[in-house]
């Protein structure tokens, strides 16, 4: 019992400046949507389209250098400063190697939006922005690698310091660069693709100059000679992390099209659901990466009982926050829809409607949503990602996607029915993973010492 409350003591220590960051980092998108209101429903359009474009592809791009973060993390469970180094180091040049798909993809943004039968007009001002915010590309890269050096090592208050201050440099970028203010040139909605991009290099400079500072006896830039094997490392790691993040968005994109073609009320309902389950969603994800971080530290000291307290702790401490929330979307639907919408005014009876009859059915899904999150975290800090990905690709995409279409459409459940194809793919998803962990670590703490109190 006493080792369970020095787990979750420096799980808690760990997580509360992540998911204070991952809050700020949410903020981000939701201060550039209110912003660029102001400009008119035309630009409105136009960082929807285009917002979506670019935060698809960072997330699956990004996430081939989250194995950065596990490979420090067993490393510094190791104690091994010379391979946190090289981790660092050959994470950073990977980054560029990454980016280039991706810049081409941003070259052609407007061609791959009208092949996507995307309005002509929208499809160009998307593209204008995509190109402007290009620039941040890279640096978004080179921050995730930087941020795998700080959180492998429980390090992880200057993350959330960082967030908060990409906030409001965020929003004096966005005056200035958007409306014109101080001297600067008005240049509407391809002023925020600039002014995320300066957001973004900025993060990624404070956090690298620090990290030279503070990390300087590591000698991060010393030298720099390519070992192949630990690129090969990286990318077999990265890769099918990257894919995990792409088949989950994926999977919530492809929904959100679809309930586009139930009903305009039901794509509006279907829009204040998952923009609060996102919120809520911060917190399992900032957890998970903290559970990832105390499993990889235990693996690396080869303390096995130690990441599976580690990982079981954060598996029950992230389903039992959804479980709290959950209730709260169960009792108090109504209540949470008036954040959005005047639920007295009778043109909003229709999308109150629907958005309270899927966060009622979100309360499950956020269970699921916050097992399978955690799970993954802890697979993650142990290197295992090639079975999750397969797992989270027959999950998502044959059983989620699948009894979406066969719910929403072939039983006439609309809305409803998509929401319960989410719940399946996710349910499948979070019990798989959790099994696979619990599997992984009972078989392999036989012969290990155990020593909770040390690394935290």
């Amino acid at each position: 019992m006493n080792d369970m409350r020095i787990e979750l003591s420096a799980l808690f220590k760990l997580a509360l400046p992540l998911i204070l960051a991952q809050l700020a980092q949410n903020s981000l998108t939701f201060i550039d949507t209110l912003m660029v209101g102001r400009l008119g429903n035309e630009a409105l359009a136009g960082i929807a389209l285009g917002g979506t474009f670019f935060h698809l592809t960072t997330i699956m791009l990004s996430g081939i250098l989250f194995a950065v973060g596990p490979m420090v993390s067993q490393a510094y469970g190791a104690k091994d400063k010379e391979s946190i180094a090289r981790s660092v180091r050959h994470g950073l040049v990977l980054a560029i190697v990454v980016a280039l798909p991706a810049f081409l993809l941003f070259s052609r943004s407007e061609a791959i939006l009208l092949a996507m039968g995307q309005n002509p007009d929208t499809a160009k001002l998307s593209a204008r922005y995509l190109q402007a915010i290009a620039w941040g590309f890279l640096p978004v890269l080179w921050l995730t690698a930087i941020r795998g050096l700080f959180e492998g090592q429980s390090n992880t208050r200057p993350i959330m310091l960082l967030s908060f201050m990409a906030v409001g440099l965020n929003v004096l970028a966005n005056n200035a660069l958007m409306f014109g203010r101080w001297g600067f040139p008005a240049l509407g909605l391809v002023g925020t693709g600039y002014a995320s991009a300066f957001v973004y290099s900025i993060m990624f400079l404070c956090l690298l100059a620090y990290a030279l500072w503070l990390y300087r006896d590591y000698g991060l830039f010393k030298s720099f000679r390519p070992d192949w094997g630990i690129s090969k490392e990286l990318l077999r790691i990265g890769l099918p992390i990257g894919l995990i993040l792409g088949f989950e968005v994926g999977m919530f994109a492809a929904v959100s099209f679809l309930m586009g073609l139930i009903s305009q009320d039901a794509l509006a309902g279907h829009q204040i659901a998952i923009q609060t389950a996102s919120i809520t969603f911060m917190v399992p994800l900032g957890l998970s990466i903290a559970t990832s971080v105390r499993v990889g530290q235990a693996a690396g000291r080869k303390d096995m009982l130690a990441a599976r307290r580690a990982g079981l702790t954060g598996i029950m401490v992230c389903a039992g926050f959804m479980v709290l929330t959950a209730t709260g979307f169960l009792l108090f639907p109504k209540q949470i829809v008036g954040f959005y919408l005047d639920t007295a005014d009778p043109r909003n009876t229709a999308v109150m409607l629907l958005a309270i009859s899927f966060l009622k059915i979100a309360g499950m899904f956020q269970i699921f949503d916050g097992l399978q999150v955690s799970a993954s975290g802890a697979l993650r800090g142990l290197k295992d990602t090639r079975i999750p990905m397969l797992i989270t690709l027959i999950a998502y995409w044959v059983i989620g996607i699948g009894s979406s279409l066969l719910l929403a459409f072939v039983f006439n459940l609309g809305g409803r029915g998509l929401w319960l194809g989410l719940i399946a793919g996710l349910a499948v998803a979070g019990l798989l993973l959790s099994y696979r962990f619990n599997t992984m670590t009972k078989n392999q703490t036989q012969g290990y010492p155990s020593n909770p109190e040390l690394e935290i």
